[in-house]
């Protein structure tokens, strides 16, 4: 036979009564943490409906606008450029975002100096305004910077030492549909002067 008189103080001690406590407080804290991300999470399909959307032209000059001035404004050299829109959901749905992709000749082959040159462009820009954040995850010594809806990442090309590459993206506020559109890029080259 048990002895029951033991089980009541035993479950009546310090520690149970701290185990206890801590399970229902962290059941509640959980429990507020769920309410608090049900409360802020968007709805379901605000991606599919942006409260201000872009037309075509405007989500193009949101990309090729900013490239142009860094172009200008880090004096980048032998600059070519291309633009397509990009679905921000699949490969083929709306909403959708511009994106430039630009080239841009580095002064040296050497590692070294490259990357020199690119703190130097990071630093130009931020200057200007542009907000600089956490480097890209595949080009650790590559720079993300953002400003007015649209984000520059560049680093040193892994293909050919002698050349930077840079990738604009614009905001996903496009919804014109263009699922059946062809998806080649547009050369703005001349744009980018």
């Amino acid at each position: 036979m048990r002895n029951t008189s033991n089980s009541r103080r035993s479950a009546r001690s310090p520690a149970w009564v701290a185990l206890i406590a801590a399970a229902l407080a962290m059941s509640l804290i959980l429990a507020a943490a769920f309410l608090l991300i049900e409360h802020f999470r968007p709805e379901a399909g605000a991606l599919d409906r942006p409260a201000h959307p872009l037309t075509d032209s405007q989500t193009m000059a949101q990309v090729v606008g900013p490239a142009r001035e860094i172009v200008a404004i880090a004096r980048l050299q032998a600059t070519t450029g291309g633009y397509m829109l990009m679905s921000c959901r699949d490969s083929r749905d709306p909403p959708y975002q511009g994106a430039v992709y630009l080239n841009f000749r580095l002064p040296t082959t050497a590692k070294a100096d490259a990357l020199a040159y690119l703190q130097k462009i990071a630093d130009t820009l931020v200057a200007d305004g542009w907000a600089e954040g956490l480097p890209p995850n595949e080009h650790l010594f590559g720079h993300t910077l953002t400003r007015s809806g649209a984000t520059a990442i560049f680093y040193a090309n892994d293909d050919q030492s002698t050349f930077g590459t840079m990738q604009l993206y614009g905001q996903c506020r496009n919804t014109t549909d263009h699922a059946n559109d062809s998806t080649a890029w547009t050369d703005v080259t001349n744009q980018l002067r």
